[in-house]
């Protein structure tokens, strides 16, 4: 299996920040990467509560960090995976590299030599029920017409679901947490490592000679990974600021 991309020493990968108008954590993120650019940023998805290419509310509220994201993607390469808060994304982007669910999970090689999938990490499994949603949220035709009920109703859709979203444990633990991957394991592509967000896990282990990573959400702890070349720990945490480990 050929890699479609080169994964770089000092590359950063951030996941699940779940911006929104209480957690602006990530925009002060990106103003430290414009300053200092890593070689390659991975945005994991879910970068945002509700970011929507044809929905014009959530497009309009993050003009900022889209200008930002395309100001540090002409420093350094930025590649954008989309989520299941974050999607349609690619006529928002000039110079961001935007991977849609479609194209996950992305084959890459890391600077150890070890073939690795990148994704958001909703793609697999057997819950049929998730997979027609969605299908049919990004379907064109479903998006037009929610867009033209939210711009009636002045964001009304829009803001509700941000409202729900602010009442999750964006933190919480998942039991059983290694079982639950390990089956869904047999849907991936073989690769050496797998390294998704989604989950909000932090959490890492082997199985059948696969090294499994979920990375944490940054919503909860502002933590994002520096790639190393190293077998063991192929992403090192960092952390924008001291803040409780999740």
């Amino acid at each position: 299996m050929s890699p479609n991309l080169v994964i770089r020493e000092g590359a950063h990968f951030i996941a699940d920040a779940h911006d929104s108008s209480q957690r602006s954590f990530f925009f002060e993120y990106l103003l430290h990467v414009k300053k200092d650019p890593p070689p390659q940023l991975f945005l994991m998805g879910d970068m945002f509560d509700l970011l929507v290419g044809e929905v014009r509310h959530g497009v309009k509220q993050y003009a900022h960090y889209i200008a930002l994201l395309e100001e540090i993607a002409q420093s350094c390469e930025v590649y954008y995976f989309e989520g299941n808060h974050d999607f349609c994304l690619s006529k928002l982007f000039n110079h961001v590299k935007v991977i849609p669910l479609s194209q996950q999970p992305l084959t890459c090689k890391l600077p150890s030599g070890q073939s690795c999938l990148l994704l958001h990490g909703d793609k697999y499994g057997n819950d049929w029920l998730n997979r027609l949603y969605t299908a049919l949220i990004r379907n064109p035709l479903m998006l037009r017409f929610l867009n033209g009920c939210d711009g009636l109703s002045h964001g009304a859709i829009s803001k509700a679901i941000e409202k729900s979203q602010t009442q999750k444990n964006l933190c919480k633990r998942i039991p059983h947490f290694t079982t639950l991957i390990q089956r869904k394991l047999s849907f991936y592509p073989k690769a050496e490592v797998i390294a998704e967000g989604h989950y909000h896990q932090n959490h890492a282990f082997m199985v059948s000679g696969v090294h499994y990573i979920n990375f944490s959400s940054f919503a909860c702890n502002q933590s994002y990974f520096s790639v190393q070349s190293s077998l063991e720990t192929p992403f090192a945490p960092m952390q924008l600021r001291s803040c409780p480990s999740q």
